[in-house]
């Protein structure tokens, strides 16, 4: 197999929009995981965002936003002791105003604090905001409830239009410097991998460790790594090792994934064990192409890089004391 051959044939399966009109199709269901290899694509994402000058923190969470509490008091009442406001706040609401389920509501999720270190932070939901907003009297209410509805009509336009997502993602790997390769090929990857899963699903391959499985074997025979020990090599810990690949290892998985499904369809396997033996199989076609184009290229094809934003340095001292 020539060096070009099978990363051009892969990459020229089909024409751009229509990747993207594919991977706005299984989007929303490939935003679930399918066992320990593949992380959600959404679930834990942490965004900042800023409502008159203040910084607001949100963490999307079984689906939906979750909002910090306390930046929202920061930002909406009049008070420079957001913490205490909540507390007695809390209180008002449930005691006075027999808001019971409150506690019930509120989630404690991991987000940075000024100190970029993770803390656990009082969140809750887009409709418990509401809810709690409608208890401050603030000038700044009115105009915040506006900004909370377009943040969850913009999740709303996702849902019913999953490609507008897409186009989020495509801006923001734009944004981070990706090229224009790695995320054609990132977007194609999204497009094998759930081909190959529907083809699981329909073989009586159970969705979870089953899938996790089988996504290890492939992973093994392709890079002689398994899932797990790839993600270790590249210094990742709960980041999707996909959004970390280099284009070639981009293009590695999907001819590992792209050959199983096809083989799978061939011998008509069923069951995990036969497809077990697909999975072995269609991984030493993309591991035989890599061993090859090593050859060629006189180096690994597997890398250590990553996209993670490199950690500040500690100033030096400088008057030489420890």
């Amino acid at each position: 197999m020539g060096d070009e051959s099978f990363e051009q044939k892969l990459m020229s399966d089909m024409p751009m929009d229509e990747v993207i009109r594919k991977c706005a199709v299984v989007g929303k269901e490939d935003a679930k995981p399918h066992g320990k290899d593949a992380d959600p694509l959404t679930e834990g994402e942490l965004r900042l965002s800023a409502f008159d000058g203040r910084r607001i923190r949100r963490v999307f969470h079984d689906n939906e936003w979750y909002f910090s509490v306390v930046d929202v008091i920061q930002a909406v009442a009049e008070t420079d002791r957001p913490s205490k406001y909540w507390s007695d706040l809390k209180s008002q609401l449930t005691d006075k105003e027999g808001f019971s389920e409150l506690s019930d509501r509120i989630g404690q999720l991991k987000m940075p604090g000024a100190d970029g270190k993770m803390y656990l932070t009082d969140a809750v939901n887009t409709e418990t905001l509401f809810r709690v907003i409608q208890s401050i009297p603030s000038k700044k209410a009115e105009p915040f409830k506006r900004w909370l509805a377009r943040v969850g009509y913009e999740r709303i336009q996702e849902f019913q239009d999953p490609e507008i997502s897409v186009k989020r993602a495509i801006i923001n790997w734009q944004i981070q410097g990706r090229s224009d390769d790695w995320i054609e090929a990132r977007l194609r990857s999204i497009v094998v991998r759930h081909e190959l899963t529907t083809e699981w699903a329909q073989r009586g391959v159970t969705e979870g460790m089953e899938y996790g499985y089988l996504t290890n074997i492939i992973s093994h025979e392709t890079f002689g790594l398994k899932t797990d020990e790839h993600k270790r090599y590249k210094g990742l810990t709960s980041q999707n090792l996909r959004d970390h690949m280099t284009d070639m290892e981009l293009v590695l998985t999907m001819l590992g994934e792209k050959s199983t499904a096809a083989i799978t369809q061939s011998t008509d396997a069923q069951g995990l064990y036969q497809n077990a033996d697909a999975a072995h199989s269609g991984g030493r076609v993309a591991g035989d192409a890599r061993r090859g184009l090593e050859r060629k290229l006189g180096r690994s094809v597997v890398s250590s890089r990553n996209f993670l934003k490199p950690r500040p340095t500690a100033p030096k001292n400088l008057t030489g004391k420890s």
